[in-house]
């Protein structure tokens, strides 16, 4: 029996020993780490107290200890997350310092248009961002770069005037604008056939939302639709009061009536709540910036042209289309938007072309003529004939095409060229050529944008 007491005091002693060493050691911590002074518990204290109320106290020590810790690292995570903001702020500061620029007219602050671009980072987005930053303007560009590309417009990135936000039309938008370019939508076949809903809801929702903001801050806005909205026309050239041939339920339907949807909000705007809307049908339109696997006419038969593989025609090619440079189509876009007119609009080049002939001379551009021009079955709602009447931009906009649609092909022929030369030519849009859709690059020539 007195052995076993004595061993059981040994073992009290040895806890007792193990509490105060651990409260000991968890002072010297505390002490060394946060400089602040701590008496510790001296050997009568311990005595006095309860080992499992000291091993508790110890505990509860070290878990305040550690979320000090914790506390005092995310303070420094802060600081430094702080410290690099303001080192990119300062290295922008003197990179703008240096930058150079297209060349801008300079305007006041009452001359100087405040003007939203949705779609800016686009083909044809991007090159109206180029004409109204050159013209003096303060611009936004708006884009969720599902087809837009920041290269497009990124030697405008830092310029005082120039803004650039990844956002998509579909969420609402608010910002302080004097003009709104309506012109977010996919528009070429593998881009708006690769997700019709969303192409549906861009054309609706998107267009829903540009008119509110449009109605809240009494801005103009103009809408970028389509020649499409004549579908399989029996009319011919088109003017714009015919009202079209269009398949509802057709491959190409979600882009058709998205767009003729969209005109008929616009004009519910204006005649409920006063919106000033303006609205261009636009036709085939070609030139830089277009991608690699746009889809279209022009870039298939310029990249087949120039990898010396078969042009690809659908059917028997005596379809027609019309084709304008791009740089046309932006003087008219910016034309009507600056009109008194509120009317549709249609803006192309009313030169036409059958699809064989267009081939030709594209592959007489390129400069090989040993490469072959092959056929494959038409395709299901294929316009077969398609040119603008473009009266109307005449008389009210004083605007026509200026630049010959073969001047237009050299310029973009030597486009693609430096373009295929590229590393990355085979991820154009960093996902492939064509994106997600790049299978699907040789669709027919069915849209007209």
């Amino acid at each position: 029996m007195g052995v076993t007491l004595r061993a059981m005091g040994a073992d009290t002693a040895s806890k007792k020993f193990a509490v105060f060493f651990a409260v000991s050691a968890l002072v010297l911590l505390v002490v060394l780490t946060r400089g602040v002074p701590i008496e510790p518990m001296n050997s009568q204290q311990l005595k006095e107290d309860d080992t499992e109320d000291a091993i508790r106290r110890s505990e509860s020590a070290l878990e305040d200890h550690v979320r000090n810790l914790e506390k005092t690292q995310r303070e420094m995570d802060k600081a430094k997350r702080e410290l690099s903001r303001l080192k990119q702020q300062l290295l922008d500061l003197r990179n703008a310092s240096t930058n150079t620029f297209p060349s801008v007219v300079p305007r006041n602050e009452f001359d100087r248009k405040r003007i939203l671009i949705t779609g800016g980072a686009g083909f044809v987005g991007s090159h109206l961002t180029d004409a109204l930053m050159k013209q003096g303007h303060e611009v936004t560009v708006m884009d969720n770069f599902f087809t837009g590309r920041k290269k497009n417009v990124e030697h405008w990135i830092r310029h005082p005037n120039f803004e650039l936000i990844n956002h998509d039309v579909v969420e609402p938008f608010m910002i302080e604008v004097d003009e709104i370019y309506h012109l977010a939508s996919p528009a070429s076949p593998p881009h708006y056939m690769y997700n019709p809903i969303k192409t549906i809801k861009t054309n609706t929702l998107g267009t829903i939302n540009m008119l509110g903001l449009a109605k809240r801050v009494g801005a103009r806005l103009l809408l970028a639709s389509t020649s499409e909205v004549y579908g399989n026309p029996t009319v011919h050239p088109q003017p714009e009061t015919y009202f079209g041939n269009v398949n509802p339920d057709g491959p190409r339907a979600c882009y058709d009536e998205g767009k003729r949807i969209a005109e008929t909000m616009c004009y519910a705007y204006q005649k409920q709540s006063g919106v000033e809307v303006r609205v261009a049908r636009i036709f085939n339109t070609f030139g830089p910036r277009m991608h690699i696997g746009d889809g279209r006419v022009v870039s298939n038969f310029i990249i087949q042209a120039l990898q010396g593989q078969p042009m690809t025609v659908y059917g028997e090619g005596k379809q027609t289309r019309s084709f304008q440079y791009v740089s046309d189509l932006v003087d008219g876009l910016m034309a009507l938007m600056n009109s008194d007119f509120s009317d549709p609009v249609n803006i192309g080049n009313p030169e036409e072309y059958t699809m064989v002939d267009f081939a030709k001379s594209i592959r007489e551009l390129v400069g090989d003529p040993k490469v072959e021009i092959t056929h494959k079955p038409a395709t299901q709602d294929d316009p077969q004939r398609r040119r603008p009447d473009i009266t109307r931009a005449k008389q009210h906009l004083g605007w026509e095409p200026k630049v010959k649609v073969v001047d237009g092909l050299k310029k973009t022929i030597e486009y693609f060229r430096r373009e295929l030369e590229q590393p990355s030519a085979r991820a154009a849009d960093g996902r492939g050529v064509g994106g997600p859709y790049g299978h699907q690059i040789h669709l027919p020539y069915v849209n007209e944008e």
